[in-house]
C-alpha cells in the first residue's frame, strides 16, 4: 500500500507523457512528475519517493524530502495566512494547510512554528497542527529513570523549558537545569532525570550522577586544551561564571575537577583556577 505523508520504495512501471507511473506490490499506482524523473533509468527499477496530494488533490510523488512527514514535529515557516488558515514552507512545491482550528495562537506570515504533521481523517489530506501536546501522552510511559532521549525544545514555561520526549511524551527541563541557550524547535540528547508519582518526567540535558563525570570531565579538558592549558575557575567560583564558560552546574563542575585532579591530570590552584599537569 502506498503511503501518503511517508517515504515509499516503488518500482518504475511505465513512462508516460507527464512523466514516470510508479506502483507497489499490491498493484497502487501513483504519478512522478517529469521534473523528479532521473536522467537515467530502466522499467522495473526501484526508486525511493515522498508521496503527497497534489493542488488537485491527487496522490504525486517527489524525490525531494520534505523538512516534515507524516507523524513527526519541525519548525516550519508559515509562508502565507488566508481566509482558510496558514500556510507552512515545509520544502514541496505545494504548501502545507494548517487550518485555524490547528493554531495554538494565530499564526503570522514570516513566523516560524514548531508543528505536527498528520493526515485528517475527514479530508484526508496532510495537515499540520502546532496544538503539539494534543499528540503527546504521558499515560503510559516507554522510559525509565536515567534513560537517554531524543528531545525536541517545545515552549517555555514559568518552570523551564517543556520538550517533547522521543516524539512520544512530554517533559519539562527546570531553569536551574539549563545552561546553554535553548530554541523552540532544537533537537538534542537528554536524560530522564526523575519519573514523578503522575508520571511527568523531569529532564537533564547533562547526565545524572556518577553517569555525569566522565563526560563533563573530558569537556573541561577540552576547554583547559582550547585555552592554553588554564581556565580561571576554582571551587570557590561563582557559580554564574561557570554556567557561562562551561554550560555546567557548579556541583557538577566540582564533581569533574575532582576526578581530574585524581587523576593527576590537572592542578588547582587557590582562588586562581586550574591548569593541565
Amino acid at each position: 500500500m502506498i503511503k501518503l505523508g511517508e517515504y515509499n520504495t516503488l518500482e518504475i512501471l511505465r513512462d508516460t507523457e507527464p512523466g514516470l507511473f510508479l506502483g507497489d506490490d499490491q498493484e497502487g499506482e501513483v504519478l512522478l512528475p517529469n521534473r523528479y524523473v532521473p536522467k537515467v533509468f530502466e522499467i522495473g527499477d526501484k526508486i525511493d519517493v515522498f508521496v503527497y496530494l497534489d493542488n488537485e488533490e491527487r496522490p504525486v510523488a517527489t524525490t525531494d524530502k520534505p523538512y516534515i512527514k507524516k507523524g513527526d514535529f519541525a519548525l516550519l515557516r508559515c509562508n502565507q495566512v488566508t481566509d482558510y488558515g496558514a500556510f507552512l514552507d515545509w520544502g514541496l512545491v505545494k504548501e502545507l494547510f494548517c487550518p485555524f482550528r490547528e493554531q495554538a495562537f494565530k499564526m503570522k506570515a514570516g513566523g516560524w512554528y514548531l508543528v505536527y504533521c498528520y493526515e485528517d481523517e475527514e479530508s484526508e489530506r496532510l495537515v499540520a497542527s502546532s496544538k503539539t501536546n494534543s499528540f503527546l501522552s504521558n499515560k503510559e510511559l516507554t522510559v525509565s529513570q536515567f534513560d537517554e532521549v531524543d528531545l525536541i525544545v517545545s515552549h517555555p514555561s514559568d518552570l523551564g523549558m517543556n520538550v517533547i520526549v522521543n516524539k512520544t511524551h512530554l517533559g519539562l527541563v527546570f531553569k536551574d537545569d539549563i545552561y546553554k541557550d535553548l530554541s523552540v524547535g532544537d533537537r538534542l540528547k537528554g536524560i530522564i532525570k526523575k519519573v514523578r508519582p503522575d508520571n511527568k518526567l523531569d529532564i537533564s540535558l547533562n547526565q545524572i550522577g556518577y553517569r555525569n563525570i566522565e563526560p563533563n570531565a573530558e569537556h573541561i579538558l577540552n576547554e583547559l586544551h582550547d585555552n592554553g592549558g588554564f581556565l580561571p575557575l576554582h571551587d570557590k567560583s561563582d557559580p554564574e561564571d561557570i554556567k557561562r564558560i562551561l554550560q555546567m552546574s557548579k556541583k557538577s563542575f566540582k564533581k569533574a575537577i575532582g576526578t581530574l585532579y585524581k587523576e593527576r591530570q590537572i592542578t588547582i590552584e587557590a582562588n586562581k583556577g586550574i591548569s593541565l599537569v
